[in-house]
């Protein structure tokens, strides 16, 4: 070990001791001692004591052999890069720059094929995020599908929908997003009119809703009731029918349960099958 990397409190006069310049410049002290002894890059100043520092202008050299080494350059060619007056330094940079554009594109595609290998490897859903605000709108929260996940992930229905969703492609899911949206138009429509829940047009759009769940999964009356509840307990999806007419999740729990009760399921009951 040098004597001037045994005493870092030492103040510089004019420069920064071994340790500090590695700290700044992000290499270990032994690099800094390998580009001094290989003559890439010698510590030009001195403290008070006679250790040597590194200079405002030896710091930036250091700067420059990182950039050249960062792209490949190897350090004897670095070097004479530096050293040598017949070569044009901001020349070369600017090739260094353009073999560095096309290798940052290359590996751009790269990890975009990556994400797709990831996406469709994966059960489930397999829209990238922007294509599910695209079709489902943009109050879409693509993390939703994780969440759920988490919560429904070791179920048989969770498989079930794992299977049919890997199965749908783009044009699938637009009729899917388009189903839904006619569906809570028509429900908002029933509701200001002031359809009652049990009447034959409200089992007929309770049925409706029961079909869209089973898109993902077979859906019961039973499990449908147990769906409908969360309309009026869930925050996030008591928020999401108001947008649409306020109380629209309540009235629908009702026409859901109504419907459930017709085909001898007790609302009151009703679990989880």
């Amino acid at each position: 070990m040098r004597s001037e990397d045994r005493y870092p409190e030492e103040p510089p006069a004019d420069g920064l001791t071994v340790g500090r310049t590695a700290g700044l410049v992000g290499v270990s002290v032994k690099t800094l001692h390998h580009w001094d002894t290989i003559g890439l890059v010698r510590p030009g100043g001195r403290t008070r004591a006679g250790y040597r520092v590194y200079g405002d202008d030896d710091v930036a050299r250091l700067h420059r052999v990182l950039v050249y080494r960062e792209i490949g350059v190897p350090l004897a060619a670095i070097g004479r890069l530096l050293d040598d007056p017949e070569v044009d330094a901001r020349e070369h940079l600017h090739r260094q720059r353009e073999q560095l554009t096309e290798r940052i594109s290359r590996l751009e595609r790269m990890v975009g094929a990556v994400d797709r290998m990831l996406l469709e490897s994966k059960p489930g859903i397999r829209l990238t995020p922007e294509e599910q605000v695209e079709i489902f709108g943009d109050d879409w929260d693509p993390a939703r599908t994780e969440e759920a996940e988490e919560r429904w992930g070791g179920t048989a229905q969770w498989a079930q929908y794992a299977e049919r969703a890997a199965a749908m492609d783009h044009e699938d899911w637009e009729g899917v997003a388009a189903a839904a949206r006619a569906l809570s138009a028509d429900l908002a429509t029933a509701y200001r009119r002031g359809v009652a829940p049990g009447s034959g047009a409200a089992d007929a759009l309770a049925e409706r809703h029961r079909a869209q769940i089973s898109t993902y999964f077979d859906c019961t009356h039973a499990m449908q009731v147990c769906i409908g509840r969360t309309y009026v307990t869930d925050p996030g999806y008591v928020a999401h029918y108001d947008a649409i007419a306020p109380g629209l999740g309540g009235w629908l729990y009702e026409v859901i349960a109504a419907n459930a009760g017709a085909h001898g399921v007790d609302p009151e009951s009703a679990a989880w099958e």
